[in-house]
């Protein structure tokens, strides 16, 4: 009997012939934490005796979610992180190279890999063919010492999507198709595997996007096969070598397979307070906005910005609404800046922050107002999330987020294309 992607990557790691529902202890090939779960992390692990790493070059801390410091408790916390990446020469990426999971799939992961993070968007790598998951900071603590942890191996569910999108219609609005399809428990502790000739055909900022969200359906990991694209990916960032193949066996068993047709889909959006009340774009015009972030680890990526951009040109934001652009890495801000999308986004009006997580946990530079609204391309919209907790935050693609800058409320993009 064939195996599931999630089988195949921890049976490799594991070194036993496992399926799902056993309990293995895998070798991890990565681990890291971020500035808000980091400390936490740390003095967990000096709490539970350890003196060493298992393996410093591969233990990572990131210093994202505040960067830079917008208080003096954080600015502590960061440099707690420092002292402890410069006594166990750990990885540490510093304030302005971006977004964890971002800077993990740009230099650190590879199809193949097992990776724990302190983090729950942790599962992003999975659109290389990794199996990528959050833990707790205790968890993550104990992989810092050992360099290993346990797993009961995920029941799969074949998620497989057929055709092509219309005009207006991308990644973000088949997630979030999906996650109010099945709800916000629908997947849990289920690996989400994706395939078709829709996923075949997608980029990897794409696939980033689809992996990165299958934690808000409840799911342990979100699994692509590692293909011609991702080595394609991987030799632009100069690690062609890290490629392998990674596909699931024709003869796979799923717990179930939920079929969806790409070109049935619409520009969609998630209402407060949870990711799974969705609607069309369309059903909620007239919704006044006012506040547009377009960043973060799920829709940042140099892809995200060149549709922005391509929508704003020309115009100008709404005069009572505020766009928020954070590139997700230094590298993407980087290339963005040459193929004139900040330009172009500056000129209309768009505010651009450093890389990183910029307003997408409320801590600062785009916090909400008691009965403010945004429109998110961030991966949650929970009560408070993004400030005060009698705002209102809405999910939607980069250009659902584009065309709302332009008319001040909600707009299904294709209005404005």
């Amino acid at each position: 009997m064939g195996k599931t992607l999630a089988e195949k990557l921890l049976s490799q790691k594991s070194g036993d012939d496992t399926r799902s529902e056993s309990i293995v202890v895998a070798e991890v090939d990565l681990v890291f934490a971020q500035d808000t779960t980091g400390p936490l992390t740390v003095r967990h692990f000096q709490a539970s005796g350890f003196k060493h790493l298992a393996n410093s070059q591969k233990t990572a801390l990131f210093l994202d979610h505040a960067a830079p410091s917008p208080n003096y408790g954080l600015s502590n916390d960061h440099v707690f992180l420092r002292h402890f990446a410069q006594q166990t020469g750990c990885l540490i990426s510093q304030i302005g190279e971006g977004v964890c999971h971002q800077i993990v799939v740009e230099s650190l992961a590879k199809p193949g890999d097992v990776i724990v993070g302190a983090d729950s968007h942790t599962v992003t790598a999975g659109g290389l063919g990794a199996f990528a998951t959050g833990m707790g900071s205790t968890d993550v603590a104990i992989a810092f010492g050992l360099g290993k942890t346990w797993f009961r191996v995920p029941e799969s569910i074949k998620v497989a999507v057929s055709g092509n999108f219309p005009e207006g219609v991308y990644a973000k609005d088949l997630i979030l198709h999906l996650i109010g399809q099945i709800g916000a428990d629908g997947a849990t502790y289920k690996a989400l595997e994706f395939s078709g000739d829709t996923i075949d055909n997608m980029s990897m900022s794409q696939r980033f996007t689809i992996a990165n969200m299958a934690v808000e359906a409840g799911a342990k990991v979100g699994l692509f096969t590692a293909d011609k694209t991702t080595q394609d990916y991987l030799t632009v960032q100069g690690r062609g070598n890290h490629y392998q193949s990674i596909f699931p066996d024709a003869d796979a068993t799923y717990e179930r397979t939920i079929n969806i047709s790409a070109s049935s889909l619409e520009p969609t959006v998630s209402k407060p307070h949870t990711v799974d009340n969705t609607t069309p774009a369309r059903e909620l015009k007239g919704t006044k906005i006012q506040q547009v972030f377009i960043g973060t680890c799920t829709n940042g990526r140099l892809e995200d910005l060149a549709i922005a951009a391509n929508i704003l040109r020309g115009r100008k934001c709404h005069p009572e609404t505020r766009l928020i652009i954070a590139p997700v890495s230094r590298q993407v801000l980087l290339a963005a800046i040459t193929a004139g999308y900040i330009r172009t986004l500056i000129e209309a009006e768009a505010i651009i922050l450093p890389p990183g997580c910029g307003a997408c946990l409320g801590l600062h530079q785009g916090v909400l107002a008691n009965g403010e609204a945004c429109l998110s391309t961030a991966n949650r919209n929970f009560k408070g999330r993004m400030g005060s907790p009698e705002a209102f935050i809405y999910l939607g693609s980069p250009a659902t987020a584009a065309a709302t800058a332009i008319t001040g409320e909600i707009t299904d993009p294709r209005e404005v294309i």
